[in-house]
């Protein structure tokens, strides 16, 4: 089946708090979410992606329970999610969403945007550890 552009009813949730009833209408594929992708995120993708940190399969703008999480590795249960500043102002419902992650069995892990841009290494050696010690 050839791709085809988003439907209008296709729409992007706000970053963090994305569910993914509103999205799921978009079908897989590159939707709004991962053609506006940040650059941290594009960033992290292509340290993350075919299987490049450890073996570990990682999959992008994954739908979790109500939500859509940023990266996450299945095998391993562990989240990564990437914060701007617009998440200072909306921490209640960040605690909300990591919490029901948590209930879910899944490690969350949350790096800011400028981490990713002026120390990948450091937040790929966070990402490897955590992997290490979940195994």
């Amino acid at each position: 089946m050839p791709w085809a552009p988003p439907s209008p009813a296709c729409g992007r949730g706000e970053a963090g708090g994305a569910r993914t009833s509103s999205l799921l209408p978009c079908g897989r594929g590159r939707g709004p979410l991962q053609q506006d992708a940040t650059e941290a995120e594009r960033r992290l993708w292509r340290l993350l992606r075919a299987r490049s940190l450890s073996g570990h399969k990682f999959r992008r703008q994954h739908p979790l329970g109500p939500y859509l999480v940023d990266f996450v590795c299945l095998e391993a249960r562990l989240v990564i999610e990437l914060d701007g500043g617009q998440h200072d102002a909306r921490s209640e419902e960040v605690s909300a969403r990591t919490r029901l992650l948590q209930a879910r069995g899944f490690h969350v892990l949350r790096f800011w945007n400028g981490d990713v841009l002026g120390n990948g290494q450091g937040v790929l050696a966070t990402i490897e550890a955590t992997l290490r010690r979940q195994w």
